[in-house]
Protein backbone atom coordinates (compact mmCIF):
# COMPACT_ATOMS: atom_id res chain seq x y z
CA UNK A 1 0.00 0.00 0.00
CA UNK A 2 1.77 3.64 -0.67
CA UNK A 3 0.35 6.59 1.17
CA UNK A 4 1.04 10.05 0.07
CA UNK A 5 0.33 12.86 2.54
CA UNK A 6 -0.53 16.51 1.26
CA UNK A 7 -1.49 19.52 3.79
CA UNK A 8 -4.75 20.93 2.69
CA UNK A 9 -4.15 23.24 6.03
CA UNK A 10 -2.82 24.09 9.52
CA UNK A 11 -4.55 20.77 10.46
CA UNK A 12 -5.96 19.65 7.10
CA UNK A 13 -4.38 16.56 5.62
CA UNK A 14 -5.17 14.75 2.46
CA UNK A 15 -3.85 11.08 2.15
CA UNK A 16 -4.00 9.95 -1.51
CA UNK A 17 -3.68 5.83 -0.53
CA UNK A 18 -2.83 3.14 -3.27
CA UNK A 19 -4.01 -0.51 -2.60
CA UNK A 20 -2.02 -2.82 -4.82
CA UNK A 21 -3.43 -4.89 -7.46
CA UNK A 22 -3.31 -8.26 -5.78
CA UNK A 23 -5.19 -7.07 -2.93
CA UNK A 24 -7.95 -5.61 -5.22
CA UNK A 25 -8.31 -8.76 -7.32
CA UNK A 26 -8.89 -10.96 -4.29
CA UNK A 27 -11.20 -8.56 -2.84
CA UNK A 28 -13.56 -8.21 -6.29
CA UNK A 29 -12.81 -11.88 -6.89
CA UNK A 30 -14.23 -12.84 -3.81
CA UNK A 31 -17.21 -10.57 -4.33
CA UNK A 32 -18.10 -11.72 -8.12
CA UNK A 33 -18.29 -15.10 -6.85
CA UNK A 34 -20.15 -14.77 -4.10
CA UNK A 35 -22.55 -12.97 -6.46
CA UNK A 36 -22.51 -15.59 -8.85
CA UNK A 37 -24.43 -18.29 -6.23
CA UNK A 38 -26.43 -15.78 -5.27
CA UNK A 39 -28.25 -14.59 -8.10
CA UNK A 40 -30.49 -16.29 -10.79
CA UNK A 41 -29.51 -15.52 -14.79
CA UNK A 42 -31.59 -16.65 -17.47
CA UNK A 43 -29.23 -19.42 -19.26
CA UNK A 44 -26.79 -20.08 -16.77
CA UNK A 45 -27.04 -22.09 -13.67
CA UNK A 46 -26.70 -20.65 -10.49
CA UNK A 47 -22.83 -20.34 -9.87
CA UNK A 48 -21.70 -20.75 -13.36
CA UNK A 49 -22.55 -16.98 -15.15
CA UNK A 50 -19.30 -15.68 -16.08
CA UNK A 51 -17.56 -12.49 -14.79
CA UNK A 52 -18.01 -10.71 -17.51
CA UNK A 53 -22.26 -11.23 -17.54
CA UNK A 54 -21.91 -10.21 -13.99
CA UNK A 55 -19.83 -7.06 -14.44
CA UNK A 56 -22.39 -5.84 -17.42
CA UNK A 57 -25.32 -6.59 -14.82
CA UNK A 58 -24.30 -5.69 -11.39
CA UNK A 59 -20.99 -4.50 -11.93
CA UNK A 60 -21.79 -0.95 -10.18
CA UNK A 61 -23.23 -2.42 -6.93
CA UNK A 62 -20.25 -4.44 -7.10
CA UNK A 63 -17.63 -1.91 -7.53
CA UNK A 64 -18.83 0.11 -4.82
CA UNK A 65 -19.26 -2.56 -2.42
CA UNK A 66 -15.30 -3.37 -2.65
CA UNK A 67 -14.41 -0.16 -2.53
CA UNK A 68 -16.61 0.49 0.92
CA UNK A 69 -14.61 -2.57 2.10
CA UNK A 70 -11.14 -1.64 1.30
CA UNK A 71 -11.58 1.75 2.44
CA UNK A 72 -12.42 0.54 5.56
CA UNK A 73 -9.46 -2.00 5.25
CA UNK A 74 -6.75 0.60 4.39
CA UNK A 75 -7.61 3.87 6.21
CA UNK A 76 -6.19 3.08 9.54
CA UNK A 77 -3.90 0.88 8.15
CA UNK A 78 -2.19 4.14 6.30
CA UNK A 79 -2.85 6.41 9.61
CA UNK A 80 -0.51 4.37 11.17
CA UNK A 81 2.02 4.16 8.27
CA UNK A 82 1.62 8.20 8.57
CA UNK A 83 1.75 8.06 12.38
CA UNK A 84 -1.01 10.82 12.04
CA UNK A 85 -3.53 11.10 14.67
CA UNK A 86 -7.01 12.03 12.96
CA UNK A 87 -9.68 13.73 14.63
CA UNK A 88 -13.19 12.97 13.32
CA UNK A 89 -14.11 10.51 10.66
CA UNK A 90 -12.62 11.13 7.06
CA UNK A 91 -13.96 12.70 4.26
CA UNK A 92 -13.04 9.85 1.44
CA UNK A 93 -13.54 11.36 -2.24
CA UNK A 94 -12.06 10.61 -5.40
CA UNK A 95 -11.70 6.59 -4.52
CA UNK A 96 -11.91 5.00 -8.36
CA UNK A 97 -9.94 1.91 -9.83
CA UNK A 98 -7.14 2.13 -12.07
CA UNK A 99 -6.21 0.27 -15.32
CA UNK A 100 -3.46 -0.88 -13.40
CA UNK A 101 -5.86 -3.23 -11.06
CA UNK A 102 -4.85 -0.59 -8.18
CA UNK A 103 -7.65 0.84 -6.28
CA UNK A 104 -6.80 4.82 -5.20
CA UNK A 105 -8.90 7.12 -3.22
CA UNK A 106 -8.09 10.02 -1.06
CA UNK A 107 -9.08 10.79 2.38
CA UNK A 108 -9.32 13.73 4.09
CA UNK A 109 -8.35 14.18 7.68
CA UNK A 110 -7.92 16.90 10.20
CA UNK A 111 -5.22 15.64 12.84
CA UNK A 112 -4.76 16.22 16.24
CA UNK A 113 -3.50 19.97 17.18
CA UNK A 114 0.13 20.05 18.95
CA UNK A 115 0.71 22.62 21.91
CA UNK A 116 2.94 23.02 24.99
CA UNK A 117 0.68 23.41 28.30
CA UNK A 118 1.42 26.42 29.85
CA UNK A 119 0.30 27.92 33.04
CA UNK A 120 -3.30 25.99 34.07
CA UNK A 121 -2.71 25.73 37.76
CA UNK A 122 -2.90 28.68 40.33
CA UNK A 123 -4.77 30.89 38.72
CA UNK A 124 -6.51 34.22 40.02
CA UNK A 125 -9.58 34.95 39.30
CA UNK A 126 -12.16 37.22 41.14
CA UNK A 127 -15.75 35.72 41.58
CA UNK A 128 -18.78 38.23 43.12
CA UNK A 129 -19.72 37.31 47.01
CA UNK A 130 -23.09 35.49 47.64
CA UNK A 131 -25.35 37.80 49.21
CA UNK A 132 -29.08 37.50 49.88
CA UNK A 133 -30.87 40.40 50.55
CA UNK A 134 -34.43 41.13 51.84
CA UNK A 135 -35.29 42.55 48.39
CA UNK A 136 -34.30 38.87 46.64
CA UNK A 137 -36.71 37.32 49.48
CA UNK A 138 -39.10 39.58 48.83
CA UNK A 139 -39.03 39.21 45.33
CA UNK A 140 -39.56 35.77 45.32
CA UNK A 141 -42.53 35.51 48.10
CA UNK A 142 -44.42 38.11 45.53
CA UNK A 143 -43.47 35.51 42.85
CA UNK A 144 -44.60 32.70 45.06
CA UNK A 145 -47.97 34.92 45.62
CA UNK A 146 -48.88 35.61 42.50
CA UNK A 147 -48.57 31.62 41.09
CA UNK A 148 -50.96 30.76 44.07
CA UNK A 149 -53.41 33.39 43.48
CA UNK A 150 -56.63 32.56 42.11
CA UNK A 151 -58.45 34.09 39.11
CA UNK A 152 -61.89 36.25 38.59
CA UNK A 153 -63.59 37.55 35.77
CA UNK A 154 -62.94 41.32 35.56
CA UNK A 155 -65.02 43.47 33.08
CA UNK A 156 -65.37 46.76 34.28
CA UNK A 157 -61.40 47.30 32.44
CA UNK A 158 -58.64 46.98 30.63
CA UNK A 159 -56.56 44.26 30.95
CA UNK A 160 -53.40 45.24 33.16
CA UNK A 161 -50.41 43.94 34.48
CA UNK A 162 -50.68 40.45 36.34
CA UNK A 163 -54.05 40.00 34.45
CA UNK A 164 -54.40 36.64 32.27
CA UNK A 165 -56.04 37.36 28.88
CA UNK A 166 -58.01 35.33 26.60
CA UNK A 167 -57.71 35.78 23.05
CA UNK A 168 -57.79 35.14 19.34
CA UNK A 169 -54.64 36.39 17.03
CA UNK A 170 -53.34 36.58 13.47
CA UNK A 171 -50.08 37.70 12.62
CA UNK A 172 -48.72 39.65 9.79
CA UNK A 173 -45.33 39.94 8.32
CA UNK A 174 -45.26 42.37 5.54
CA UNK A 175 -48.95 42.34 4.79
CA UNK A 176 -48.51 38.18 4.34
CA UNK A 177 -50.32 36.58 7.11
CA UNK A 178 -47.74 33.77 9.03
CA UNK A 179 -49.56 30.52 9.06
CA UNK A 180 -47.34 29.48 12.02
CA UNK A 181 -48.03 32.50 14.46
CA UNK A 182 -51.85 32.51 15.34
CA UNK A 183 -54.06 31.36 18.08
CA UNK A 184 -57.52 30.85 18.89
CA UNK A 185 -58.32 31.37 22.68
CA UNK A 186 -54.72 31.62 23.50
CA UNK A 187 -54.19 32.62 27.44
CA UNK A 188 -51.85 35.16 27.76
CA UNK A 189 -50.12 35.84 31.58
CA UNK A 190 -48.87 39.30 31.56
CA UNK A 191 -46.05 40.09 33.35
CA UNK A 192 -44.73 36.51 33.42
CA UNK A 193 -42.39 36.55 30.59
CA UNK A 194 -43.56 33.00 29.11
CA UNK A 195 -44.60 35.19 26.01
CA UNK A 196 -41.68 37.60 25.69
CA UNK A 197 -42.27 41.10 27.79
CA UNK A 198 -42.49 43.32 24.52
CA UNK A 199 -46.07 41.31 23.47
CA UNK A 200 -46.74 40.97 26.76
CA UNK A 201 -46.40 44.43 26.97
CA UNK A 202 -48.75 45.22 24.49
CA UNK A 203 -51.93 43.13 25.97
CA UNK A 204 -52.05 46.05 28.83
CA UNK A 205 -55.11 48.05 28.41
CA UNK A 206 -57.10 45.60 25.90
CA UNK A 207 -60.99 45.29 27.14
CA UNK A 208 -63.03 42.17 27.07
CA UNK A 209 -64.36 41.66 23.44
CA UNK A 210 -62.10 44.59 21.65
CA UNK A 211 -60.56 44.51 18.73
CA UNK A 212 -57.68 46.28 17.57
CA UNK A 213 -53.73 45.67 15.97
CA UNK A 214 -50.68 45.34 17.71
CA UNK A 215 -47.48 46.49 15.59
CA UNK A 216 -44.61 44.96 17.08
CA UNK A 217 -40.71 45.45 16.38
CA UNK A 218 -39.75 42.63 18.01
CA UNK A 219 -35.76 41.95 19.02
CA UNK A 220 -33.26 40.53 16.96
CA UNK A 221 -32.56 38.58 19.85
CA UNK A 222 -35.87 37.55 20.92
CA UNK A 223 -36.59 33.87 22.25
CA UNK A 224 -38.56 32.62 19.44
CA UNK A 225 -36.54 32.36 16.26
CA UNK A 226 -39.72 32.76 14.26
CA UNK A 227 -40.41 36.57 15.30
CA UNK A 228 -36.56 37.63 16.19
CA UNK A 229 -35.65 40.73 13.99
CA UNK A 230 -39.27 41.46 12.23
CA UNK A 231 -42.04 44.05 12.75
CA UNK A 232 -45.10 42.06 12.93
CA UNK A 233 -48.62 43.15 12.78
CA UNK A 234 -51.03 41.53 15.17
CA UNK A 235 -54.50 41.40 15.02
CA UNK A 236 -56.39 40.70 18.21
CA UNK A 237 -59.41 39.64 19.94
CA UNK A 238 -59.86 40.08 23.53
CA UNK A 239 -62.20 37.47 24.51
CA UNK A 240 -61.64 37.43 28.46
CA UNK A 241 -59.81 39.11 31.37
CA UNK A 242 -59.27 37.75 34.65
CA UNK A 243 -57.03 39.11 37.84
CA UNK A 244 -55.66 37.64 40.50
CA UNK A 245 -56.67 37.64 44.05
CA UNK A 246 -53.67 37.92 45.91
CA UNK A 247 -53.64 36.95 49.32
CA UNK A 248 -51.74 38.88 52.05
CA UNK A 249 -48.28 37.58 53.01
CA UNK A 250 -48.49 36.39 56.62
CA UNK A 251 -48.39 33.64 58.85
CA UNK A 252 -51.34 31.93 57.43
CA UNK A 253 -50.09 32.17 53.81
CA UNK A 254 -46.50 30.46 54.65
CA UNK A 255 -48.91 28.08 56.21
CA UNK A 256 -50.62 27.75 52.60
CA UNK A 257 -47.06 27.12 50.84
CA UNK A 258 -46.18 23.83 52.65
CA UNK A 259 -47.86 22.16 55.83
CA UNK A 260 -43.82 22.23 56.70
CA UNK A 261 -44.09 26.18 57.53
CA UNK A 262 -45.66 27.87 60.68
CA UNK A 263 -44.63 31.22 60.50
CA UNK A 264 -43.87 33.52 57.70
CA UNK A 265 -40.07 33.41 59.33
CA UNK A 266 -39.60 29.90 58.62
CA UNK A 267 -40.73 30.78 55.14
CA UNK A 268 -38.14 33.42 54.45
CA UNK A 269 -35.72 30.92 55.95
CA UNK A 270 -36.33 28.68 54.00
CA UNK A 271 -36.38 30.89 50.63
CA UNK A 272 -33.05 32.75 51.29
CA UNK A 273 -31.45 28.95 51.76
CA UNK A 274 -32.73 27.62 48.40
CA UNK A 275 -31.74 31.17 46.54
CA UNK A 276 -28.50 31.08 48.26
CA UNK A 277 -27.99 27.15 47.48
CA UNK A 278 -28.89 28.25 43.31
CA UNK A 279 -26.73 31.10 43.01
CA UNK A 280 -23.96 28.95 44.41
CA UNK A 281 -24.67 26.30 41.86
CA UNK A 282 -25.10 29.62 39.04
CA UNK A 283 -21.80 31.01 40.23
CA UNK A 284 -19.81 27.62 40.34
CA UNK A 285 -20.23 27.09 36.48
CA UNK A 286 -19.42 30.99 36.21
CA UNK A 287 -16.06 29.75 37.74
CA UNK A 288 -15.49 27.06 35.34
CA UNK A 289 -16.15 29.17 32.81
CA UNK A 290 -13.96 32.06 33.70
CA UNK A 291 -11.03 29.20 34.53
CA UNK A 292 -11.58 28.10 30.61
CA UNK A 293 -11.97 31.78 29.36
CA UNK A 294 -8.39 32.45 31.33
CA UNK A 295 -6.99 29.29 29.51
CA UNK A 296 -7.91 29.56 26.10
CA UNK A 297 -6.95 33.53 25.93
CA UNK A 298 -3.49 31.94 27.33
CA UNK A 299 -3.22 28.55 25.37
CA UNK A 300 -3.01 30.02 20.97
CA UNK A 301 -3.26 26.83 18.51
CA UNK A 302 -5.19 25.88 15.40
CA UNK A 303 -8.13 24.04 15.91
CA UNK A 304 -9.29 21.27 13.90
CA UNK A 305 -12.26 23.03 10.95
CA UNK A 306 -14.01 19.34 10.96
CA UNK A 307 -14.71 19.80 14.31
CA UNK A 308 -15.95 23.11 14.64
CA UNK A 309 -18.17 21.91 11.39
CA UNK A 310 -19.35 19.22 13.62
CA UNK A 311 -20.12 21.33 16.44
CA UNK A 312 -22.10 23.48 14.24
CA UNK A 313 -23.83 20.49 12.64
CA UNK A 314 -25.15 19.22 15.74
CA UNK A 315 -26.59 22.37 17.16
CA UNK A 316 -28.20 23.43 13.73
CA UNK A 317 -29.64 19.93 14.15
CA UNK A 318 -30.67 20.32 17.63
CA UNK A 319 -32.77 23.69 16.00
CA UNK A 320 -34.54 21.99 13.77
CA UNK A 321 -36.00 18.96 16.25
CA UNK A 322 -36.79 21.76 18.70
CA UNK A 323 -38.83 23.53 15.69
CA UNK A 324 -40.29 20.06 14.23
CA UNK A 325 -41.72 19.64 17.80
CA UNK A 326 -43.34 22.42 16.85
CA UNK A 327 -44.25 21.67 13.40
CA UNK A 328 -41.64 23.99 11.50
CA UNK A 329 -38.46 24.23 9.77
CA UNK A 330 -35.98 26.14 9.59
CA UNK A 331 -37.43 28.06 6.44
CA UNK A 332 -40.95 28.48 8.13
CA UNK A 333 -39.23 30.21 11.07
CA UNK A 334 -37.31 32.39 8.59
CA UNK A 335 -33.54 30.63 9.55
CA UNK A 336 -31.28 30.50 7.18
CA UNK A 337 -28.20 27.38 7.52
CA UNK A 338 -25.65 30.02 6.13
CA UNK A 339 -26.78 32.72 8.95
CA UNK A 340 -26.97 29.79 11.58
CA UNK A 341 -23.16 28.67 10.71
CA UNK A 342 -22.02 31.96 11.11
CA UNK A 343 -23.88 32.46 14.27
CA UNK A 344 -22.53 29.31 16.15
CA UNK A 345 -18.84 29.08 14.58
CA UNK A 346 -16.91 31.39 17.60
CA UNK A 347 -18.63 29.19 20.16
CA UNK A 348 -17.85 26.13 18.12
CA UNK A 349 -14.81 26.63 18.18
CA UNK A 350 -14.43 27.83 21.78
CA UNK A 351 -15.67 24.48 23.11
CA UNK A 352 -13.23 22.45 20.38
CA UNK A 353 -10.49 24.33 21.89
CA UNK A 354 -11.44 23.91 25.48
CA UNK A 355 -11.53 20.13 25.04
CA UNK A 356 -8.15 19.88 23.60
CA UNK A 357 -6.44 22.09 26.35
CA UNK A 358 -9.16 19.65 28.95
CA UNK A 359 -7.81 16.38 27.04
CA UNK A 360 -3.85 17.81 27.46
CA UNK A 361 -4.43 18.29 31.39
CA UNK A 362 -5.82 14.87 31.90
CA UNK A 363 -2.93 13.69 29.59
CA UNK A 364 -0.15 15.64 31.61
CA UNK A 365 -1.77 14.88 35.09
CA UNK A 366 -2.46 10.89 34.21
CA UNK A 367 -6.52 11.66 34.92
CA UNK A 368 -8.62 8.50 34.14
CA UNK A 369 -12.33 7.42 34.24
CA UNK A 370 -12.29 4.89 36.82
CA UNK A 371 -15.01 2.45 37.85
CA UNK A 372 -15.60 4.18 40.50
CA UNK A 373 -16.29 7.54 38.74
CA UNK A 374 -18.56 5.20 36.37
CA UNK A 375 -20.41 3.71 39.74
CA UNK A 376 -20.81 7.14 40.91
CA UNK A 377 -22.26 8.64 37.59
CA UNK A 378 -24.75 6.08 37.30
CA UNK A 379 -26.24 7.14 41.12
CA UNK A 380 -26.26 10.36 40.31
CA UNK A 381 -28.62 9.65 37.15
CA UNK A 382 -30.22 7.19 39.02
CA UNK A 383 -31.13 9.67 41.89
CA UNK A 384 -32.14 12.68 38.99
CA UNK A 385 -34.68 10.86 36.99
CA UNK A 386 -36.25 8.45 39.73
CA UNK A 387 -34.41 5.08 38.11
CA UNK A 388 -32.62 2.51 39.40
CA UNK A 389 -28.78 2.17 38.86
CA UNK A 390 -29.47 -1.25 36.73
CA UNK A 391 -32.04 1.02 34.38
CA UNK A 392 -29.20 3.53 33.92
CA UNK A 393 -26.68 0.79 33.03
CA UNK A 394 -28.68 -0.78 30.71
CA UNK A 395 -28.90 2.51 28.96
CA UNK A 396 -25.46 3.05 28.64
CA UNK A 397 -24.71 -0.61 27.63
CA UNK A 398 -23.79 0.23 24.21
CA UNK A 399 -20.47 1.97 23.58
CA UNK A 400 -22.03 4.50 21.82
CA UNK A 401 -24.00 6.01 24.18
CA UNK A 402 -20.92 5.26 27.27
CA UNK A 403 -18.38 6.87 25.65
CA UNK A 404 -19.90 10.43 25.48
CA UNK A 405 -21.01 9.84 29.40
CA UNK A 406 -17.46 8.71 30.14
CA UNK A 407 -16.08 11.84 28.47
CA UNK A 408 -18.65 13.88 30.70
CA UNK A 409 -17.30 12.75 33.48
CA UNK A 410 -13.38 12.93 32.77
CA UNK A 411 -14.33 16.44 32.11
CA UNK A 412 -15.70 16.48 34.99
CA UNK A 413 -12.78 15.35 36.72
CA UNK A 414 -9.93 17.83 35.14
CA UNK A 415 -12.55 20.72 36.23
CA UNK A 416 -12.38 19.81 39.80
CA UNK A 417 -8.71 19.58 39.40
CA UNK A 418 -8.80 23.41 37.81
CA UNK A 419 -11.15 24.90 40.51
CA UNK A 420 -8.96 23.40 43.35
CA UNK A 421 -6.14 24.72 42.14
CA UNK A 422 -7.44 28.20 41.22
CA UNK A 423 -6.91 30.97 43.47
CA UNK A 424 -10.53 32.82 44.06
CA UNK A 425 -11.03 36.15 45.20
CA UNK A 426 -14.48 36.94 46.28
CA UNK A 427 -15.37 40.86 45.47
CA UNK A 428 -18.88 42.66 46.99
CA UNK A 429 -21.31 42.01 44.39
CA UNK A 430 -21.99 45.58 44.19
CA UNK A 431 -18.72 46.99 44.00
CA UNK A 432 -16.70 48.23 40.08
CA UNK A 433 -14.26 44.69 40.93
CA UNK A 434 -18.01 42.75 41.57
CA UNK A 435 -19.85 43.87 38.10
CA UNK A 436 -16.59 42.99 36.76
CA UNK A 437 -16.79 39.51 37.90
Amino acid sequence: MQVNVEESSALGRALTIVVPEKDVKKRLDKAFKKLAGEVEIRGFRKGKAPRKVLEQRHGESVYNEVADTLVQETYFDALEETKLEAVVHPDIRSHNFDDAGTFTYVAEIDIKPQFDLGTYKGLEVEMPELEVGADDIDNKLASMCREMAPLRTVEDRGAAQDDVITIDFTAFDNGSEMDNVKGSDYPIDIGSGKNGKIFEDAMVGLKSGEEATREIDFPVDFANQILAGKKVEFQIKAKDIKERVLAEINDEFAQEVSEDFKTLDELKADIKKKISDEREKSRSGDLTDVIMLQLMETHEFDVPERLVAHEISHHIKQLEETLERQGMNLEAAGITREQLIKDYKVDAEKRVKGDFLLKKIAEVEEIKVEDDDLTKGFERIAAQYSMTVDDVKKYFARREDLLPFMHEILNEKIVELLRNETKITYVAAGTDAGEKA
